[in-house]
């Protein structure tokens, strides 16, 4: 399902190992259920734990859609523009290509980040 997903939003060789890399990429443990962990350097910086398939999948593909936005947003940056405005469309197009629940999940995630936080037209 993940080379599935990857392959609608053009990024079809997500690789997660069983094992850590060390490098702070994120993998997955399967055993009496799904974990799903970051590590570096032998340090476990994060470790999410369920049975729910479909909550796996929006760990991975909420990170990956992440750092493709970040790229994206860094390519099309617009001066005076706070950075978040193209990154939170972006990473909520993507998601909706592969789940509209997963993309109106991000949409309330970023809704309650710009209550505490909003948008900061004046970069620059």
């Amino acid at each position: 399902m993940v080379k599935k997903y990857g392959s609608q939003i053009g990024v079809p060789d997500i690789a997660l190992l069983g094992t850590p890399r060390g490098d702070g990429s994120p993998y997955v443990e399967v055993s009496d259920a799904y974990y799903f962990v970051v590590e570096e350097r032998g340090v476990e910086l994060e470790r999410r734990k369920t049975d729910d398939l479909d909550e796996l999948l929006y760990w991975i593909f909420d990170g990956v859609t992440f750092s493709i936005s970040c790229d994206f947003e860094l390519r099309n940056r617009k001066p005076g523009e706070d950075p978040r405005r193209q990154l939170f469309a972006k990473q909520e197009a993507l998601l909706s290509q592969l789940s509209t629940r997963w993309s109106a999940r991000k949409l309330d995630e970023h809704r309650a980040i710009l209550t505490r936080h909003p948008f900061n037209d004046v970069f620059g």
